[in-house]
């Protein structure tokens, strides 16, 4: 959405506008669920702070600054949300809930080889992800999959640009490293794939 749509939008939302509310919602709704999914690695928790991420959004409306941004804004809300959850809970949900086959990307391949792999990629994408501390996960949720410029990302964080920028640089790094011990590890449905084309 360019600025000035988005201005229109706040303006709109600031008077009250229902319709407003829905284009946010259909704009962002995805992208703020899959962002606390992959933060909090529990449905029914992503879900509830998504849930309340919209109520405030709903309560706050009329006090936006008219020059807000959404994105940012909507993502801090859900941060911060997700701190609060993991605050009053005194620990982080350290169990993998499953895989989620959530990451963005798609896959058009027709050999059954090249998709198992693909799959598996995916896989592995998302048990890496997954491993990382919430520090290191959310930063790349908010500039790798949710598309926020590393300025917004950092707004979102409550910290300056340049300390975002470094733990970007950490968590890829540590993105990487979880990548490679996974390759390490051997992967049965690839073996059994490949075992196929023999």
């Amino acid at each position: 959405m360019d600025r000035d749509s988005e201005l229109a939008l706040v303006d709109r939302l600031r008077a009250g506008d229902p319709d407003a509310f829905d284009a946010v919602y259909a704009a962002f709704n995805t992208r703020l669920f899959t962002f606390l999914l992959r933060l909090s690695r529990r449905r029914d928790v992503a879900e509830d702070l998504l849930d309340e991420s919209w109520m405030r959004l709903v309560r706050h409306a009329p006090r936006l600054r008219s020059d807000t941004r959404l994105g940012p804004w909507l993502y801090t809300v859900a941060r911060n949300l997700h701190i609060s959850y993991v605050r009053s809970r005194m620990t982080e949900d350290t169990a993998v809930a499953g895989l989620m086959s959530l990451w963005p990307f798609s896959v058009d391949h027709t050999s059954p080889f090249e998709a198992t792999a693909a799959n598996e990629l995916e896989r592995r994408l998302e048990r890496a992800i997954a491993s990382l501390p919430v520090a290191a996960r959310e930063v790349l949720l908010l500039v790798g999959v949710a598309g926020l410029d590393p300025a917004d990302a950092a707004d979102v964080c409550g910290v300056t640009p340049e300390t975002l920028r470094q733990r970007l640089h950490r968590a890829r790094e540590a993105l990487a490293r979880a990548l490679e011990t996974e390759a390490a590890v051997p992967q049965p449905v690839v073996q059994e794939v490949t075992s196929w084309s023999s």
